[in-house]
């Protein structure tokens, strides 16, 4: 919303600098035209300054965004920008000429060509202006974005230590081990394989902007099978996963720190134990991620201390960051026994 509203603040604003600078020009008459070619040149004026500001919009702007043009290099989309902007200049030149011959302000005489080289001329020039000025600012919108999202990455970092692989989870995956080693060893074997995985992941992942749906999911059956070692029957976990899903990229540790939350305030605050399901669908190109929990929300809270965990505001923030209003989070009780956090994920970033 606020880029949108900047945007029409811009245009309204620089084509009435042109507007009103020529208008008061013409008013002090440099040229000596006389007061009948005076009113011409201001009704004309009054034609071509709209024509030029629609075509920017309709025309050019919506090449750029259609084409994504913003996400390709300068320099090789500079020729086509240049072959945009001729052509809207001649398409302006054209219509301008034909309401300046309605409005009958405009005669045919061996000049006409010559002026209508100079507007053509100047149109194109007042395009490489606006042009230039539009990338420019989404340049440094894109550029200040990237600075935001390394710089909350850094601060999300020592986050995740406390969120997702705190000390405590460690703790008590290496206490389960260490109850395995002589009863099960061949167990034993698997839980350190998968807390291996888990940590060498989560170094390996720290740094990446999104990860592979599969590479994320297989982390998370890891730490569940790791956290079913605690919990036993108390714990059940079921999967429903759309093929499709693995064509999606989503945050890296999202699935796992949003589990680990309906594990630590939901499961493990139920005397009998409860449920975890993790649910994929894709419908008309968005991933629709689905974790339901046993348990209830407190005043729209999962802590009872009203407080939303860390890991679940860190969650929104990247969501916001990477895909901006593309994607959507929301918790919420399904019934009086299960809590659902949905997460909308598009395809493309």
């Amino acid at each position: 919303m606020r880029k949108r509203r900047l945007y029409w603040t811009l245009q309204i604003l620089g084509w009435g600098i042109y507007f009103f600078a020529n208008f008061i020009a013409m008013s002090l008459d440099p040229q000596g035209l006389g007061p009948e070619n005076m009113r011409t040149s201001r009704i004309q004026l009054l034609i071509h300054t709209p024509t030029l500001f629609l075509v920017s919009h309709y025309l050019i702007r919506e090449i750029i965004i259609r084409r994504s043009w913003l996400s390709i290099n300068i320099a090789r989309i500079i020729p086509r920008i240049l072959g945009i902007i001729v052509l809207s200049s001649i398409i302006v030149v054209l219509v301008s000429y034909l309401l300046y011959a309605l409005a009958g302000t405009v005669e045919l005489s061996s000049s006409i060509l010559t002026e209508a080289l100079f507007a053509f001329i100047t149109y194109t020039v007042l395009y490489i202006i606006w042009s230039t000025v539009y990338f420019l600012y989404h340049f440094l919108e894109s550029n200040n974005r990237s600075l935001k999202y390394e710089a909350a990455m850094n601060e999300m970092h020592l986050n995740q230590l406390k969120s997702q692989l705190n000390p405590h989870f460690i703790f008590n995956a290496l206490n389960s081990m260490r109850a395995l080693v002589d009863e099960e060893p061949t167990k034993a074997k698997v839980a350190i394989t998968q807390l291996s995985n888990i940590l060498r992941n989560s170094l390996i992942t720290d740094k990446k902007r999104v990860v592979s749906f599969g590479e994320e999911l297989n982390t998370v059956k890891d730490y569940l099978a790791l956290e079913g070692i605690r919990f036993e029957e108390r714990l059940n976990v079921s999967y429903e996963i759309d093929p499709k899903s693995d064509n999606y990229e989503i945050p890296p540790m999202m699935i796992q720190t949003l589990v680990e939350n309906a594990i630590k305030h939901g499961v493990s605050n139920l005397m009998e134990g409860g449920m975890i399901e993790i649910q994929s669908t894709v419908e008309h190109s968005i991933l629709i991620l689905k974790i339901r929990n046993s348990g209830q929300l407190v005043n729209g809270q999962r802590n009872r201390t009203g407080r939303k965990g860390v890991g679940l505001i860190n969650t929104k923030e990247r969501l916001k960051l990477i895909y901006g209003e593309a994607a959507s989070f929301r918790i919420y009780n399904e019934n009086n026994k299960f809590v659902v956090t949905e997460v909308k994920i598009p395809q493309r970033i």
